[in-house]
């Protein structure tokens, strides 16, 4: 294991980024040869502006096709680029795609690391059900479902996954990798056009973990299963099929919390001390 590096080296800045993707068009969040990918893109263009090879370090990496409307990332830049951090982001802005979008960009605040002083993680996941009709201009961001669902049973359901478990049954295996989580809040609403929309909180998550437990909330919304069939997956840990992973395109990671800026070193500490390098989520 690579001990994270809490404060830039010498000679170098860290800018904490805060930013947006359509993830439609990428291949998830990390970089790989051949394909593009939010990582690979953002790493390009912001070597060019600052004349270095860049590594940028995400809060969660995201997997194909999932979008984000508050990811946050970290990047070490050398204290000789000569870059207006005030107009940065607006810099950025000006060469990305339109498909990713750069809010802010500021100073980190000293022994902040996008990863492992994150406290939590928001995502939410979007679903069309039964006859509510899927619009053109949601089809990349929302998930259809040919059946009806209904509100009450989804809320009990995943009620009854809220706590510390081990969600082994919910996540794809990685080696080295923990399956132990604090779900703080999966919750379900169903807004003015009648779409659903399923809001998840963790300290972190397993990879597809998020899109196993909304199919397992929906088979028992359906009336498929019966409320303790969902807690006997859970606690039996046997590996649910993959059949009940929705489809990436309905999910976003929408916020992620860090605590006040004199704590960040003990909580990435901490976070790093209890996961092994392999155990980043992957949605």
């Amino acid at each position: 294991m690579t001990i994270p590096v809490l404060n830039p080296e010498g000679g170098f800045r860290r800018l904490r980024i805060d930013f947006s993707y359509d993830g439609t068009n990428f291949q998830g969040w990390a970089k790989q040869p051949d394909y593009r990918t939010v990582q690979g893109v953002l790493e390009d263009l912001i070597g060019k502006l600052v004349r270095a090879k860049v590594d940028c370090v995400t809060a969660g990496r995201t997997d194909a096709g999932v979008h984000a409307t508050g990811a946050v990332l970290h990047v070490d830049i050398p204290l000789s680029a000569d870059i207006d951090i005030d107009n940065f982001a607006f810099k950025l802005n000006r060469i990305l795609d339109e498909d990713v979008r750069i809010t802010t960009v500021v100073e980190a605040p000293e022994g902040f690391h996008a990863r492992y002083s994150a406290t939590a993680r928001h995502y939410e996941y979007r679903i069309a059900d039964g006859d509510r009709p899927l619009s053109p201009l949601e089809r990349h961001f929302v998930a259809d479902w040919y059946r009806p669902l209904e509100l009450g049973h989804l809320e009990r359901a995943s009620q009854s996954l809220v706590g510390r478990h081990d969600f082994a049954a919910f996540c794809k295996w990685r080696e080295n990798a923990t399956t132990i989580r604090t779900l703080h809040e999966f919750s379900w609403e169903r807004d003015s056009t009648g779409l659903l929309i399923a809001r998840l909180c963790a300290d972190g998550f397993g990879y597809n973990m998020v899109r196993n437990l909304v199919g397992a909330a929906v088979c028992v919304g359906e009336g498929r299963y019966d409320f303790d069939w969902i807690l006997g997956v859970l606690t039996d840990r046997a590996r649910v099929s993959d059949s009940y992973v929705f489809p990436a395109r309905g999910l976003t990671l929408a916020k992620v919390d860090y605590p006040n800026d004199d704590q960040l070193p003990a909580i990435a500490q901490e976070a790093w001390s209890s996961r092994q390098s392999a155990d980043e989520e992957l949605e």
